[in-house]
């Protein structure tokens, strides 16, 4: 997340079927949070806990990379925590962020990623949640050190912050696991069909564009609007659209919970959020010259390549957004579309 107008579509395509969290203002500490707090000796990493379906509990062993630690800057070292922002008040974004059910556990990938780099970097990882205002104002004060928050990187936020990236921004297809249809990367292949889409949002500006490239072609899609996610599940499973056009963590999220159902979904192709001409990247963020996005992004890499970090992907059926690299600083949104 975010600019906006993306914010906006994961808010949206999630809708009712977000979980809730109290309502707090300003920063807050997830107090009695399972996995948010401990001893910075431990390596011991649970994701996916008290997720209420919307993930797998793992426990993932995350040692202390002493290399890795001696770039932190040597405040941060010395502290012995990482303060770790998420901006998930006051309703929450699952699978990305949000409480689980034991009311007071800040569950999601985005924490657990961030808790994973904690224990790698030998630190103590304190979770606070905020709204996603005050998240960006904790980060300037110093209040944060670094958001895991499902940020998207921009050019204009560059101006400002650091990043270490972690995941795909991607949009993708919801359809009926029993539907052969596949996106398959290529807009010809939505001629004819029926998709729904969140009225306002990033991904309704790119499936109009499809539409009107189409229409030049003499074809069409029917494009379909719905007041909630709930009235989009029930037209998808009622058959009176072919497909949903949202963010792929909140289809993501849905496929989860229609699973056991009678009427099961599956993901039937993604596209970056970013839009063709760039693959969008939501990365760890930081203060700008703060030297921490160097060792967060090594970090990441540690756990890509010790496959924690794929196992954290798979724990929340995000394997499809997974990156090769975590970048520092990579491209990102232009200034003309941040």
């Amino acid at each position: 997340m975010l600019r906006p107008s993306l914010r906006l579509r994961l808010v949206r395509g999630i809708g009712a079927a977000t979980a809730t969290v109290a309502l707090a203002s300003g920063l807050t500490a997830c107090g009695g949070d399972a996995g948010a707090t401990g001893p910075a000796s431990s390596d011991e990493v649970t994701v996916g806990a008290v997720s209420n379906g919307a993930g797998k509990q793992a426990e993932l062993t995350a040692p202390v990379v002493d290399s890795l630690r001696a770039q932190l800057p040597a405040e941060v070292r010395e502290r012995g925590e990482l303060v770790i922002g998420v901006g998930a008040l006051p309703a929450g974004f699952p699978p990305l962020a949000y409480v689980g059910t034991d009311q007071r556990t800040l569950t999601g990938a985005e924490p657990d990623l961030g808790r994973l780099v904690a224990a790698t970097l030998g630190l103590k990882p304190v979770v606070k949640n905020s709204t996603w205002e005050n998240l960006f104002l904790g980060i300037d004060s110093g209040k944060v050190d670094v958001a895991f928050t499902n940020v998207t990187v921009t050019e204009e936020r560059k101006k400002k912050y650091e990043f270490a990236s972690y995941r795909q921004d991607n949009l993708a297809f919801e359809v009926l696991r029993d539907d052969p249809w596949n996106f398959g990367g290529d807009y010809r292949n939505l001629a004819g069909r029926t998709v729904s889409v969140s009225s306002g949002t990033n991904q309704e500006k790119i499936l109009l564009e499809w539409q009107k490239k189409l229409r030049a072609e003499g074809k069409d899609i029917t494009v379909k609007y719905f007041p909630d996610a709930n009235a989009v599940a029930l037209a998808l499973s009622g058959k009176k659209i072919d497909a949903n056009f949202g963010p792929n963590p909140s289809i993501a999220y849905h496929i989860t919970q229609t699973a056991s159902t009678s009427t099961p979904t599956r993901n039937a192709g993604s596209f970056s959020g970013a839009g063709e001409s760039l693959q969008g990247l939501i990365a760890a963020t930081a203060k700008k010259d703060g030297g921490l996005a160097e060792p967060v992004a090594g970090a990441i890499n540690h756990l890509i390549k010790e496959g924690q970090y794929g196992k954290l992907l798979e724990a929340w059926n995000l394997s499809n957004e997974a990156v090769t690299t975590s970048e520092v600083n990579p491209p990102g949104l232009p200034l003309t579309n941040s």
